[in-house]
């Protein structure tokens, strides 16, 4: 059996089995299976089950539905393996019985898993450099201000009050 597993930050591993013969993609609720994701229209396509083919069909979505790039005008078949991109949102068919059968397998050691391309973002190329570093010393300037002033009227204070005494 089939199923859909979104690939796209944030809803990533979130993915729905082709039981049905017409299964309804979209934003809102009363979809076989919602993505609540604003890139995608509130009825965005239907995936139908033809014999042993898996057809994609575009509900006029206003951000379109691609199969591995290319856009979809009507209907377009899907095959194990390619990526469905729905607005901004990419999903994979894979078959759901393989993954089911397979153990899973635990890495040996310590593994570094990279991030991925994100798209819209430039590459942080940047070094930074210690000799002028962008938080400098804070001036002392407004501190020695401040003393001096409540130095001075501790000293009008103390000299009003001789004053009031002494009379």
């Amino acid at each position: 059996m089939a199923r859909l597993v979104i690939l796209s930050e944030g809803l990533t591993g979130k993915s729905h089995e082709l039981k049905l013969d017409k299964t309804t993609i979209g934003r809102v609720e009363d979809n076989t299976f919602p993505i609540p994701e604003a890139s995608i229209s509130s009825h965005h396509c239907e995936v139908l089950l033809r014999g042993t083919d898996i057809v994609i069909h575009d509900l006029n979505s206003t951000n379109g539905t691609f199969v591995n790039g290319q856009q979809v005008t009507g209907e377009a078949v899907l095959k194990l393996g390619q990526i469905l991109r729905l607005g901004q949102v990419e999903i994979r068919l894979e078959d759901a019985s393989a993954q089911k059968n397979q153990p899973k397998k635990m890495p040996d050691q310590t593994m570094v898993i990279p991030q991925g391309v994100k798209l819209n973002k430039e590459p942080a190329t940047k070094t930074a450099s210690f000799d002028k570093s962008a938080f400098s010393k804070k001036s002392n300037t407004a501190n020695k201000i401040f003393v001096a002033v409540i130095v001075v009227l501790g000293l009008v204070l103390v000299g009003l009050v001789v004053r009031i005494i002494i009379k």
